[in-house]
Order: C-alpha cells, then sequence, then structure tokens
C-alpha cells in the first residue's frame, strides 16, 4: 500500500470489491477479497480480511462514509479497507477522506488502536480520524488524491458501492 507522495485531481471515485474470493481457509470458506478504490487517474487494489466484516459489512459501511460526506460541507470520514476483530486487533486500515466545500481529499492510513482514546467503533470509524494533514512527522509530503462531491454523490447514486 505505499504509494510515492503524490497529488492528483481527476473527476471519477469508486470503492469496490472486485474479488470476493482471493483466498480460502481451510474449511473452503473466503478469508479475504480483493477491493479497488479510485481517485482520479488513481487507483489501487488492496486486500480486505473478512475474519471480522462480510463483502456486505464493508459495502455498508462505505455507503454510511461517503454519506456522512454528503451531509457536511466540512465532514471528515473514512472508508474501512481491511478490519479485523478490533477487540483482539493492533490496527484498521482505511482511507481517510476530508471534505472542504465541494472538495474531497483522500488519504491512506493505518489507525493503531492502542493510540486512541476511547474503544474503537467499527460502525463509525469516522470518529477517530485526524484532522487532514500534509505534512508527516518527519517533514514528508502525504500522499493525497483529490476529487470532488459531485464524483462522490454520482458514486452514492449509481448503487456500485452495494
Amino acid at each position: 500500500m505505499t504509494q510515492i507522495s503524490t497529488t492528483s485531481r481527476s473527476n471519477d471515485f469508486a470503492i469496490e470489491v472486485v474479488d470476493s474470493a482471493a483466498s480460502e481457509d481451510v474449511q473452503g470458506a473466503s478469508s479475504e477479497a480483493v477491493g479497488r478504490i479510485t481517485v482520479g487517474e488513481f487507483a489501487e487494489t488492496f486486500r480486505m480480511d473478512l475474519s471480522f466484516w462480510s463483502v456486505s459489512d464493508y459495502r455498508r459501511s462505505w455507503k454510511r462514509a461517503l454519506q456522512v460526506l454528503a451531509d457536511d460541507e466540512a465532514a471528515i470520514s473514512c472508508l474501512i479497507s481491511s478490519i479485523t476483530d478490533p477487540e483482539n486487533s493492533n490496527f484498521v486500515f482505511c482511507w481517510p477522506l476530508y471534505r472542504s466545500g465541494e472538495d474531497v481529499y483522500v488519504q491512506n492510513s493505518v489507525v493503531f488502536l492502542d493510540e486512541l482514546d476511547s474503544r474503537f467503533d467499527a460502525e463509525e470509524p469516522w470518529h477517530f480520524m485526524r484532522p487532514r494533514c500534509t505534512i508527516d512527522d518527519d517533514g514528508n509530503r502525504i500522499s493525497e488524491w483529490s476529487t470532488g462531491m459531485t464524483e462522490l454523490r454520482l458514486f452514492l447514486g449509481s448503487g456500485r458501492e452495494e
């Protein structure tokens, strides 16, 4: 999931499951899926752990996270890309979303659960996102991609997140 520091702007947005049977456990049940996020010209696939959430749980979470952005011009939200049981985990992988008016900035992040001030709520993960930063602690530019609310609304209306 490491990307070279970059900023891009285009008018496309999607997050979707591209393979829901990426690997199987001993009993033949799928233990992970593969998702893909597209923001403008940037696209990246990611592995989705299915031990805690099903594919439909991820999709439902994504829809709620995007609705948070639609409801507030200054919202912070996030799209969980992989989660295991927070009671027994150390981290959650996600794509934080920062809305500023009609602009939306997307970053890639890991939430370290032992660094949180309160118990992580997977149903409302946006409450655990830090404010948007574009420079990390070492002075390096944080990779970020931008899109607009028009594109997110089109995606929400397309039914592709379901």
